[in-house]
């Protein structure tokens, strides 16, 4: 019933309920021991090649856009499983996402990057949490805010606070103990963990994976409100979550009608979330944090997997070849930056960029850090977008399974020794990454102005211990 039910171990509540307490033991005594091993061998030595690479791989920052966020306040907004064909997509003649396709237009002058791409694994949303706060990959195999929650990470939040004062947090309508975050946030130095215990999780208010986008947002603004600035959000949505479930009453869009129940439902959760969002933006510009706030949205990952090639092609009006499901992968990423004007842009890039990008509107260089990916706004930036099946696309290739095809026309080409030489490099960028995860190398990466994390410091209290205890029994 759950065949990857050990290899991403979403929960560890799940993992004993369908095993049992006794194969659970061993499951976890087999999993020590193979990481441990790992992590024994190691030493500073195998750090050389991965410092090697990220220094050379640098893309030294755009100096219009070095430091020009410093000091804001950071909101990340997480869109549940929210695909970039969504943007201006029109069903039965009606717009799906109006608020986001505004935005994506220059409106408030959000940044929209329109060749954006996923590069989630098995992780999916904790792959796409990882690349957007550490610039590195996800594992080829499993989910690494499980199986390396305790390793040493020098993420996005702890240099916030360490270089600029930051104060962070993640909100979320579902409980901590999902995908580990609970262990692996104190690792990256998340100072407060709003989980489901902190909201009015009433049966009303639920739906799919946990609490519904809108009363989600409403609940999150005092918690906002409550941080010390400046401060790092990130805030992660759940109701455009598979199977795409939505009360009929808060449905305001009709479903799709190719006889794809997963395709057909998929627009009426997303026409939700776009709701969602535009009043989670008024009430924030009423509050005053809008204003000298950098708002930054991304879509995690893809919601409408290879499974429903057949409705997809009736949704796009084109057949889904390889190349076609390859494209299919972009997201949205939009950034508002005070006082910078926004508008569409082309640049290639991916999750693990993100990281460097922010960091140098902070006027923080990344130079110093192990990142994978090079900021979105620099003139260098590395437009080859690394998949974690070692697939990847630039603006003039895209390669799928060993067959590659003009990016921009969609045709087979020939391999030639600029796709095999671009192949040769995401292979040793994953590979670098894989390496740095696996063997926990971060702990030996001394930095005179960056000290790592003591996980000791930080706790994660429960608003409502009485409610999570009930929910974990059920």
């Amino acid at each position: 019933d759950l065949p990857e039910l050990l290899t991403r171990t979403f929960d560890h509540k799940y993992v004993v309920k369908y095993l049992g307490v006794h194969n659970y033991t061993i499951y976890v005594g087999v999993q020590a021991a193979q990481n441990a091993t790992q992590v024994a061998n190691a030493s500073s030595e195998d750090l050389t090649d991965v410092v090697n690479y990220t220094s050379s791989h640098y893309a030294k920052p755009n100096a219009e856009y070095f430091g020009k966020a410093k000091g804001k306040n950071i909101i990340k907004i997480h869109l549940e499983s929210f695909q970039s064909f969504l943007i201006d997509y029109k069903l039965n003649g009606e717009e799906v996402t109006p608020f986001l396709n505004k935005l994506a237009h220059g409106k408030d002058d959000f940044t929209y990057f329109d060749t954006f791409f996923h590069q989630t694994g098995q992780g999916k949303t904790s792959d796409a949490e990882l690349m957007m706060d550490n610039s590195m990959f996800g594992l080829p195999e499993g989910a690494a805010f499980v199986t390396k929650g305790e390793n040493t990470f020098q993420s996005l939040p702890a240099i916030l606070d360490q270089k600029a004062g930051y104060t962070s947090a993640v909100l979320h309508g579902d409980y901590k103990s999902f995908w580990n975050r609970d262990t692996i946030y104190k690792h990256m130095g998340i100072d407060q963990f709003f989980d489901a215990s902190y909201y009015n999780m009433d049966e009303e208010n639920l739906v799919n994976m946990g609490l519904k986008d809108k009363p989600f947002f409403k609940e999150s603004i005092p918690m906002l409100e409550s941080m010390k600035k400046p401060f790092y959000a990130h805030l992660m949505t759940l109701t455009n979550h598979y199977p795409f479930n939505l009360d009929e009453k808060d449905a305001t869009i009709a479903k799709a009608t190719t006889g794809d129940k997963t395709v057909d439902n998929y627009f009426q959760t997303a026409r939700y979330l776009d709701e969602s969002l535009e009043q989670f933006f008024k009430d924030l510009k009423k509050s005053g944090m809008y204003k000298d706030s950098v708002i930054l949205l991304y879509g995690d990952h893809n919601g409408i997997s290879e499974n429903h090639n057949r409705a997809m092609s009736e949704i796009q009006g084109k057949e889904i070849t390889p190349y076609q499901n390859a494209q299919n992968q972009r997201v949205p990423l939009m950034i508002r930056i005070p006082d910078k004007k926004g508008g569409v842009n082309h640049t290639y890039g991916g999750e693990v960029d993100v990281m460097p990008t922010l960091l140098h509107l902070q006027g923080i260089d990344s130079n110093e850090f192990v990142n994978f990916g090079t900021d979105l706004f620099s003139k260098k930036h590395d437009e080859t977008v690394a998949f974690r099946n070692g697939n990847y696309v630039t603006p003039k290739y895209t390669l799928v399974d060993n067959t590659v095809y003009d990016t921009k026309t969609g045709k087979v080409v020939k391999q030639n020794k600029k796709t095999e030489a671009i192949k040769a490099r995401v292979d040793n960028q994953l590979s670098l990454s894989d390496k740095v995860l696996y063997r926990d190398l971060l702990r030996f990466h001394k930095l005179s102005d960056f000290k790592p994390v003591n996980p000791s410091d930080y706790f994660y209290g429960k608003a409502n211990k009485e409610k999570e205890a009930d929910s974990s029994a059920n």
